[in-house]
């Protein structure tokens, strides 16, 4: 491990993110599969992450922006590569060069990418996104005949082909929630209006992580994973990451930078909100806010040290945080984990969300970039 390493790491495990991949695919055997790698793989690392998914068979790769696709690209990432989070004036033609799938829910967008391809001489590839009930991005169905209009007279222009047609559900996360039929109902329609309209895609797709685990009618041609390529259940109510079959890829290790006997009676951190009740031992962790621990947390969030898990004592800090340890010892440099993997006795990111009321898909995503990865199972070159 790189020297620099020793404050706070994360270690990514690429073979885990292989197995998830791999355990993915069996659940949606006769779909391809499309590893998300947006925000960083939601903190894991684009690249490293992204390369690993391939060799497990994932034959797309999913980001939000642009640039985050176009950094794949110049990192040498071939094979099929989609964004789908536009705003006007984006690198449509740096994307049409780089011959990335990109996402087109309105008439703006579409627009503004058949310019780009005829500025470039070539052919965009673009995906139609239908809002079937998410009400976030993608194009409305009143506004769909419209859309798939337009974007069939521009494949006849040559500017653009109409690789996919595409939406994203609400509430896959909670089976059974009527909105799931309700959303798959209308993907049917939009589609079967699409393609009665002339569009043939190479990639039908609706299904995220959730779905992908519990919904088989919603695969489609495609399957789009985000969370569950890392290893983390995408939901609690879903189980657990051992009982999906995954396994987390990320581990997020400090070590102490200070053991000390503290009287009782003694204040711990801002506020005092923590408050010795015998002598005792304080381990410092040298990790805070500002690596993307969340403050919420503050006395619940789980660590383990010294063989045994504990939780936050008082606030956490900027670049720090407080376990009271009892009458446990540790010395300065023993290892911390904040959160890895359940099936190693370890706090999860689960764990941390429950403590700071949020999801785990939060936990692991902001981890900052002043917190190193270091990376196991063999950097793909």
């Amino acid at each position: 491990m790189n020297e620099t390493a020793t404050r706070v790491y994360a270690e990514i495990d690429l073979d885990a993110v292989r197995e998830n991949v791999r355990a993915l695919r069996e659940r949606a055997p006769r779909a391809e599969l499309m590893a998300v790698v947006k925000a960083n793989a939601y903190g894991h690392g684009a690249l490293e992450c992204a390369r690993a998914a391939q060799e497990a068979g994932a034959t797309w790769l999913g980001t939000a922006t642009p640039d985050e696709a176009l950094a794949l690209r110049a990192a040498g990432i071939e094979g099929r590569v989609m964004c789908w989070l536009w705003t006007p004036g984006g690198p449509w033609r740096e994307a049409v060069e780089a011959d990335l799938d990109v996402s087109v829910s309105g008439m703006w967008a579409l627009d503004e990418v058949r310019a780009a391809a005829r500025a470039a001489g070539r052919t965009a590839r673009i995906q139609l996104k239908a809002d079937t009930g998410l009400g976030r991005n993608g194009c409305q169905p009143a506004d769909w005949e419209a859309l798939v209009g337009a974007a069939v007279a521009a494949q006849a222009e040559g500017t653009v082909k109409v690789t996919g047609v595409w939406s994203h559900f609400a509430c896959a996360d909670e089976p059974g929630h009527p909105s799931i039929q309700l959303q798959l109902a209308a993907f049917r329609d939009m589609l079967a209006y699409a393609e009665k309209e002339g569009v043939e895609p190479e990639v039908r797709h609706i299904a995220n992580s959730p779905a992908t685990l519990t919904l088989p009618e919603s695969h489609f041609d495609l399957v789009r994973c985000g969370l569950a390529v890392y290893g983390v259940s995408p939901a609690p109510e879903l189980g657990t990451p051992a009982e999906l079959g995954l396994r987390p890829a990320m581990t997020l290790k400090a070590s102490l930078a200070l053991v000390k006997t503290v009287p009782a009676g003694h204040g711990v951190s801002y506020g005092h909100h923590y408050v010795t009740d015998a002598e005792t031992n304080l381990a410092l962790i040298p990790v805070g806010y500002a690596d993307g621990i969340p403050r919420q947390a503050s006395g619940l969030g789980p660590v383990l040290v010294a063989g045994k898990v504990r939780h936050v004592a008082g606030r956490i800090a900027m670049d720090q945080f407080v376990v009271d340890l009892d009458a446990d010892h540790a010395r300065a440099g023993d290892e911390a984990v904040i959160f890895g993997d359940a099936e190693r006795g370890e706090p999860t990111a689960e764990d941390w969300a429950r403590a700071a009321h949020t999801i785990a898909y939060e936990i692991v995503t902001r981890i900052g970039g002043r917190v190193p990865r270091v990376y196991l199972g063999g950097r793909s070159e």
